[in-house]
């Protein structure tokens, strides 16, 4: 977290830029790649479709921008409870 020269208040500005009238539905920081981002799951209206933003923690740019169905997001949650 000392690493990120960008706050996620910042980061948040930012990855919402790629999805208009998005809501931030949860940010956090992570290691991803070898490299220190905030990652993002912006939903929008209309849509049960979830957009994942992650933004360098260090350059402020976006990084990747990736858009997950409700299938994808439970297989997601499905992983991520494999690994607590």
């Amino acid at each position: 977290m000392k690493q990120a020269k960008i706050s996620k208040t910042q980061a948040e500005k930012v990855a919402l830029t790629k999805v208009s009238n998005g809501t931030i539905q949860s940010g956090e920081i992570e290691r991803e790649h070898g490299k220190l981002v905030w990652s993002f799951d912006i939903a929008a209206t209309h849509t049960k479709n979830v957009t994942e933003v992650q933004v360098d923690a260090k350059s402020g740019k976006i990084i990747s921008v990736k858009t997950e169905t409700p299938v994808d997001q439970a297989k997601e949650a499905a992983a991520d409870q494999l690994k607590k």
